[in-house]
Formats: structure tokens, C-alpha cells, sequence
């Protein structure tokens, strides 16, 4: 389907069946929207070799367009990727249903007993980028708090999105939940984006999840509210008093685990006074790895493997394999880099000082700051949500990985017993 109008009407009419969807998933049972979540679990594993099919028809279609060794990473499904989405979706079953959840309960002198509860948000937009597994992260936490959403993937994870999606659309028919509840857009035309930015008379929130291009094109243009997910540029600090043997498994996991996912550490900030000792290893393991290593001069000495850095490898996400890395005399060196250059995603400081660890976590106002652990574990899976709609990096309402719980508002109930006001 081309052109603007066509278009427009296509992505109206989704937006009107999606608010429709949502009046009925706002009181539909746990157990219900649980069902349909097993059931398309169920249907993923047994659809498993279509959807393969499905994603080798979008691996030649980046191979076409020239993807990155990354990037064709976090676009590549297979079984043992089928099997973690699925377990997913059966995690998120299996959590406490939000919606309804009294947050807070009080009584007034005046008569009032108050109640702060959980309420889905209605109908939310995903706009994303190359990874598929995220057409059924996104449609399952949505579900789970009893949204509607529209699904926007793409133009790279097109066929993969498509038979993921048909796996969930089973799901809700399985448990008699209205299929309109989860919708896909069904066309590359980037018009289609242009549209959801500015459907607020259907669409209450965007999530996009991508790279700086899309998250910025939505946070510019969208006249609807948007949860910010900026890009990835995680800092990992390897301070003074280090513990060299955990220094180096978590620094090495947090590169080389997977490169092109927004967990993956891309800026390493070493301790002067041990940049000769346990620096020199990081960086050698690290380059030994595959890692191209781009430095300031301080860190070229350690190994002449290592490219000088520029000022444009500050503050760069590059999700594959390249790591920035720099020498600083101290912590407080380190915060004012990461304050300077930081996205506000995840920060990573590994110390055997408290004091420090304290001053790290103190000043530093990034949505996840961690301590002698690996920054790959900036996900929602890792932290008991099941799975993650994205990283929020703003402040307003969600931050850090986005959850079924994060994916509610809330709304006061008020009793009384005939209270009046003089």
C-alpha cells in the first residue's frame, strides 16, 4: 500500500480499532490476558520453522542493503532465540497482572477514603528498529497492562515481525480477546511513522526503540507524548582499587557478550594509577577479543594495537566492535566524562572502594548505574520483568527498562459515606 492517503486512511483505521480494543482490555481478566500470552508462547514454538523462513528472507534483505556484522546480529533468529522469546512471553504470564494494583491507600478527617490504583495507559505506538523479538516483547508487556498497541518495525525485520505477530493475533483469538488489541502495521512506507506521531486523537503514548536518527526524528516531530529511549552510550570505570579478576570478566562481557545490543559497553575510563597494570590487561584481552580499541594517547601506550581516538568517539554509540577508552586521574575524572558524554541509559563503576562506589551512584543520574557488574545486564528480562519494552532515559513517568508495571498510569478512587464539603 503507497501513498500519503492511502496510507492515512490505513493507519487511521488502525488507530480506531486499536482505541476500541483498548476500552475492552482496561477491565478484561488477568487470567484471560494470561491465556493468550501462553497461547502464543505455544504458537512461536510450534510456528518456529516459518518463522526462520520468514527471517531468512530478511537477512538477504540486509545482506542487500549492506547491514553491519552487528546489526545482522540482533536481526538473526534462531532456535535458541525462538526459545528465549518464547520464554519471555511466558514470564510475563506468569507476573503479577498491574492493572488494578492499589499503589496507595489513605483516609481523610474529611470523610474520604482515597485509593491510588493502576490503569492501563490505552493505546500505546512502538516504533522500532531491526530487531524482531521486540514485536512480541512490545505486544505481550502491552497486553499484560491491558493496552492496545499498534506495532511499527522495521523496513530490515519486515517478514520476521509479520509471522511473530501472527503468533500473537493466535494467542488472543485462543483466549477471546479482540485481535485489534495487538496490530501491526503492515507496510514499509515511512509515512506510516508520520502518521502515529500525530494520531492523538487514537495513539496516548509513543516508545520508539532504535537509534539516535529514529528516537530523535520522534522526539522532534511526535505530537504525541513519547517515552524517551535514547541510544546506549554505556561508561564502564575501572577505579583504583579494582578486584583485577572481576575487572576483567565483567569489562569483557560487557563488550564482547553481544555487540550490538544498547547494553553493550562502548567507553572504558581507567584508573591512572593502575594503567599500566591491570589497564594494559583489559585493553590486551580486549583487543585479543576483536576489539578495536580507539584511545586517548595515555591508553595507546598500553598497546599498539590501539587507534587514537577523536573527539567524535566520545560519547558514540557504535553497537559493534569498537570501545572508546581513556585514562582519568580519579572518580571524580570519570563522573565528569560520563556527565559530559553520557546518554543517561547505563553507567558502570567497578571498585573495591565503598566511598567511591557511593560518590559514583550519588552523582551520576543515568536510569541504571551498576557496580562490579556487566552493563549487558541493562535489560528488563535480567531484572524480573519478563521483558522490556525499551530503556527509558527521561525522567517523566517511566525510566530504565519499561515493564508491563511501567507501561500503566494510575487513577484515585474516592469514598465516603455521604461527605460533604463546608
Amino acid at each position: 500500500m503507497t501513498g500519503d492517503i492511502d496510507v492515512k486512511e490505513l493507519m487511521a483505521g488502525l488507530g480506531q480499532k486499536a482505541k476500541a480494543a483498548s476500552a475492552e482490555l482496561a477491565s478484561a481478566p488477568a487470567e484471560q490476558k494470561d491465556a493468550a500470552l501462553l497461547a502464543a508462547a505455544d504458537a512461536l514454538w510450534s510456528r518456529r520453522e516459518e518463522i526462520i523462513a520468514a527471517n531468512e528472507k530478511d537477512l538477504a534483505f540486509g545482506r542487500e542493503k549492506g547491514l553491519t556484522e552487528a546489526m545482522m546480529d540482533r536481526l538473526t533468529l534462531d532456535e535458541s532465540r525462538i526459545r528465549g522469546i518464547m520464554d519471555g512471553l511466558r514470564a510475563i504470564a506468569a507476573q503479577k497482572d498491574p492493572v488494578g494494583e492499589v499503589i496507595a491507600e489513605w483516609d481523610r478527617p474529611n470523610g474520604l477514603h482515597i485509593r491510588r490504583v493502576r490503569t492501563p495507559l490505552g493505546v500505546i505506538g512502538v516504533i522500532y528498529e531491526s530487531r524482531p523479538n521486540v514485536t512480541a516483547d512490545a505486544g505481550a508487556l502491552c497486553l499484560k497492562a491491558g493496552n492496545a498497541v499498534i506495532l511499527r518495525g522495521g523496513s530490515e525485520s519486515f517478514h520476521s515481525s509479520g509471522a511473530i505477530h501472527a503468533c500473537l493475533l493466535e494467542g488472543l483469538r485462543k483466549a477471546g480477546l479482540p485481535e485489534d488489541a495487538i496490530q501491526r502495521v503492515p507496510t514499509r512506507d515511512r509515512a506510516a511513522v508520520q502518521e502515529m506521531l500525530r494520531a492523538v486523537e487514537y495513539i496516548d503514548v509513543i516508545v520508539p526503540r532504535g537509534g539516535k536518527g529514529l528516537v530523535g526524528l520522534v522526539q522532534r516531530e511526535a505530537r504525541v507524548p513519547v517515552f524517551a529511549h535514547l541510544e546506549g552510550i554505556v561508561h564502564i570505570f575501572v577505579d583504583a582499587s579494582a578486584d583485577p579478576e572481576k575487572a576483567m570478566r565483567v569489562v569483557v562481557n560487557a563488550k564482547t557478550r553481544r555487540t550490538g545490543i544498547c547494553g553493550a559497553a562502548e567507553c572504558l575510563l581507567i584508573h591512572r594509577d593502575i594503567a599500566d597494570t591491570l589497564g594494559r590487561d583489559l585493553i590486551a584481552a580486549l583487543v585479543d577479543k576483536g576489539i578495536e580499541v580507539r584511545g586517548d594517547a595515555a591508553v595507546q601506550a598500553l598497546d599498539g594495537a590501539v587507534t587514537p581516538a577523536t573527539e567524535e568517539d566520545w560519547g558514540r554509540e557504535y553497537l559493534d566492535a569498537v570501545i572508546a577508552a581513556k585514562v582519568v586521574d580519579d572518580v571524580d575524572a570519570a563522573i565528569a566524562h560520563i556527565r559530559r558524554y553520557s546518554s543517561s541509559h547505563t553507567d558502570c563503576i567497578i571498585s573495591e572502594t565503598p566511598e567511591n562506589v557511593d560518590r559514583f551512584f550519588s552523582r551520576l543520574d543515568s536510569a541504571i548505574l551498576m557496580h562490579n557488574s556487566s552493563t549487558q545486564f541493562a535489560d528488563g528480562g535480567e531484572f524480573g520483568m519478563g521483558a522490556e519494552i525499551g530503556i527509558a532515559t527521561g525522567k517523566m513517568h517511566a525510566r530504565g527498562p519499561v515493564g508491563a508495571e511501567q507501561l500503566t498510569s494510575f487513577k484515585y478512587l474516592v469514598t465516603s459515606e455521604g461527605a460533604t464539603r463546608s
